[in-house]
């Protein structure tokens, strides 16, 4: 965009939306914290006491997974929970695949409760000024009923192998962090101290950096580990996408193209529609993207329309493989430990999940709106 003129240096720097990228940079410190502290590890090998009834582990899963994708970043959440998932459905005889793809599918549902759940809520969050409030209790009903169906869905899907007694299987060895309870008790602090100051007037980039700034003050903890862990690349492409988007506005094609579309009777601000087109987009060119541009043609004063996005984007992330971030990342790492999850197989689980989450969406809207 600076290359070919379109934008100048100043105006490419002034297009990103620096609140955004400062909430997303506190979160990440926030969950850093965790992962360091052994908490999802703990928390992970906590569950697998639950082994023996494939079925209500499943769903300790699946709710663990939601609820904390809810609060933290998901795509840690499914970073930290693969690796001992993986490792003890295996080590169980049991077949991991139910349990890995009802663990991403439930982080990505979960994640739409919040404002903090996920990056393009984040974005949606700041760009539509939402109270924290008020955006869980309008999307935590229908995120909440679309995990009870997406397990309902897992289970028929994976009956056979919900009902067979764990037996011994190959023993894997693997390393993982150990469990520090004074370093997870402070990251559940500053958790709790955080979501406190959301339901205030503080800037929600403010709250989360001092939050951050606090943590990066361990002595036991070195910041060199917790930046490292910090992920750099989403912030790179938050900050580059912020300046495509700029230069896409100032050739006038995306307002061409909704003009195009409300010539034939498609309205991108009817919520139906909305939220049909976000789900179609999210998994054309990722929900990230696809949110940065949708938010331009939203009405600020209508909250409702920023919520179906941030519901119908991320319920879109299921869809697919490519639909989200967490997906990739589950399924990356699960190769290590041998599990292969194709396309078509996530597929199989992930269509009937997001018809139903989007289904209910619909409902939802049809019911509060």
């Amino acid at each position: 965009m600076i290359a070919t003129g379109e934008l100048s240096v100043h105006k490419a720097v002034m297009s990103i939306d620096m609140p955004t990228i400062l909430l997303l940079y506190g979160l990440m410190v926030l969950s850093s914290q965790f992962t360091l502290s052994g908490f999802y590890t703990w928390v992970a090998l906590r569950l697998t006491a639950l082994l023996q009834k494939p079925g209500r582990f499943l769903l300790a899963v699946m709710c663990a997974s939601a609820l904390l994708s809810a609060v933290l970043m998901n795509d840690i959440v499914c970073l930290a929970f693969t690796p001992v998932l993986a490792v003890s459905v295996l080590n169980a005889g049991l077949n991991p695949v139910p349990f890995l793809i009802g663990m991403v599918a439930a982080s990505n549902i979960g994640s739409a409760a919040t404002i903090i759940g996920n990056p393009q809520n984040m974005l949606i969050g700041q760009l539509g000024r939402l109270y924290f409030g008020r955006f869980l209790l309008w999307c935590g009903p229908p995120s909440a009923l679309a995990l009870g169906a997406a397990y309902l869905i897992i289970r028929t899907i994976y009956k056979m192998d919900l009902v067979k007694t764990p037996a011994p299987g190959k023993t894997i060895g693997t390393s993982w962090p150990a469990f520090d309870r004074h370093q997870s008790l402070k990251g559940i602090a500053a958790t709790v101290v955080l979501i406190a100051l959301f339901f205030t007037s503080v800037p929600r980039e403010i709250s989360a950096i001092c939050i951050a700034g606090i943590l990066l003050c361990s002595r036991s903890m070195h910041t060199r580990s917790i930046l490292g862990l910090v992920d750099w690349h989403l912030l790179t492409l938050f900050c580059a996408l912020f300046i495509v988007i700029r230069g896409l506005e100032t050739t006038g094609a995306p307002l061409l193209i909704v003009d195009s579309l409300r010539s034939h009777g498609i309205d991108i601000r009817d919520l139906f529609f909305l939220t049909m087109i976000s789900g179609v987009l999210s998994n054309l060119v990722s929900n990230v993207p696809a949110t940065m541009l949708l938010t331009k043609f939203l009405d600020p004063s209508q909250h409702v329309q920023w919520y179906a996005l941030a519901l119908s984007s991320t319920f879109a992330g299921n869809l697919l493989t490519i639909g989200s971030i967490a997906n990739l990342i589950t399924f990356e790492q699960a190769k290590a430990y041998g599990v292969e999850i194709g396309f078509r197989e996530h597929a199989c689980i992930g269509i009937p999940v997001t018809v139903a989450s989007f289904g209910i969406a619909v409902a939802w809207i049809a019911l509060v709106s």
